[in-house]
């Protein structure tokens, strides 16, 4: 299978409707991410045959956690994983891609001008320096242990903000060691299609929010 044929599979085993303009742009994303990746080291993927499953249909299983979201910012975008799939399917969904190192938001910033993604909005820096926004969900895939990511972006959140962090084996460790501060809402398993890799998302949220 080709990526269009892979995505198109992927999204139907997910659930997923996409207009086939969404389905395109995501495309289009997954060969800048090639394209780029080589100068910029976006992602350890070297596998572009990988890169529908591994990056766009695991990114793309955030969708169900923020249903209701009025704004997310994805912390340690990195490369633009969960954020620049979410807002490819979320346009009316404002979102910003947090990173500190200055290659990857020059790449984020590029992408978000190619694929025409006015709801995104980049910030180059560190998560702790970022003090000027408020979002209702904050996201990561891999960038800290849960107890990190909650201490580190626990100023981002707005008034009955979460998190939704995406893990690989569930994190019964790093839930242990959470602070008494912190809920933790629901791990739930993700399946994502030619993916033989474990998955699980952890919503969590301050106590008594």
């Amino acid at each position: 299978m080709d990526n269009k044929q892979k995505l198109q599979a992927g999204l139907a085993e997910m659930g997923i409707a996409l207009d086939p303009a969404r389905q395109l742009l995501l495309l289009e994303y997954a060969a800048l991410l090639g394209k780029w990746n080589a100068a910029y080291n976006l992602t350890a993927l070297r596998d572009e045959s990988r890169v529908i499953s591994h990056h766009i249909l695991d990114s793309l299983t955030l969708l169900p956690y923020i249903e209701g979201a009025s704004s997310m910012m994805d912390v340690g975008s990195g490369g633009g994983m969960p954020g620049i799939p979410a807002a490819i399917c979320r346009p009316d969904l404002p979102i910003t891609l947090l990173d500190a190192n200055t290659k990857k938001t020059a790449f984020l910033q590029q992408a978000a001008i190619e694929l025409g993604l006015n709801n995104v909005t980049v910030a180059s820096g560190r998560v702790e320096a970022m003090h000027d926004k408020k979002v209702n969900v904050v996201t990561s895939r891999a960038f800290a242990e849960l107890r990190d990511f909650a201490a580190l972006t626990r100023h981002l959140l707005g008034e009955n903000g979460y998190w939704a962090a995406m893990k690989g084996v569930y994190p019964y460790e790093e839930i242990e060691q959470l602070p008494d501060s912190i809920e933790v809402v629901k791990v739930e398993k993700l399946h994502v299609p030619m993916l033989d890799a474990e998955r699980h998302m952890v919503i969590m949220r301050p106590r008594g929010c």
